[in-house]
């Protein structure tokens, strides 16, 4: 990947956030601060912009000053769907999309992903266990692909990636840094870490 090519970061908040009773999962706080603020915060040092997805409270999200985008298909479609919103919406040739429920990314992720994409238009993170799809490197060249995929009524996002040619880079050696929070007990747990 040359140097001079901008990536855009992105958090994703849009979901229902089921497991966590219908809360706005990006809005819950973790040790006083809103957990996409903590994915943002990582996110920022690495990327020269970021910006939120988010379907829920627009109006929380837009007062922290970034750049806020609602999905273009109605009905939480998923993750699929807060891409391609993104994709319409900002010129970005690149885009590194993360869960707002990951609040631990390592600080060398966009550096890693890019390092190991081979040419490929998405890679995304293995943590040595599982496919973490949705914390990804993706080109805009898949916008296509994508938007045929999700007017088929496809929602799976890992399939979609290998279908574009993508795959997974290892981040086994910080298995940890991908543990997310998806449980009212698990942000209580998180709350205990030092």
């Amino acid at each position: 990947m040359n140097l001079d090519e901008v990536i855009t970061g992105v958090v994703l908040a849009g979901g229902k956030a089921r497991r966590m009773g219908g809360a706005d999962k990006g809005l819950l706080e973790l040790n006083g601060k809103p957990l996409w603020r903590h994915v943002a915060d990582a996110l920022a040092p690495q990327l020269a912009t970021v910006v939120i997805s988010a379907n829920r409270h627009l109006d929380i999200y837009q007062a922290s000053g970034l750049k806020v985008i609602p999905d273009s298909i109605a009905d939480f479609p998923g993750p699929l769907a807060g891409m391609l919103s993104v994709f319409q919406q900002v010129a970005s040739d690149w885009f590194l999309f993360c869960p707002c429920d990951n609040p631990c990314i390592p600080h060398n992720l966009v550096d890693r992903l890019a390092a190991q994409r081979h040419g490929a238009p998405v890679v995304w993170v293995h943590d040595g266990e599982r496919d973490h799809p949705t914390i990804a490197l993706i080109n805009r060249a898949v916008e296509p692909q994508l938007t045929a995929y999700l007017q088929a009524g496809e929602r799976r996002v890992m399939i979609f990636m290998r279908q574009v040619g993508g795959h997974a880079v290892d981040f086994s050696d910080c298995k940890e840094a991908f543990v997310n929070v998806n449980t009212p007990e698990e942000l209580a747990q998180w709350q205990k870490r030092p």
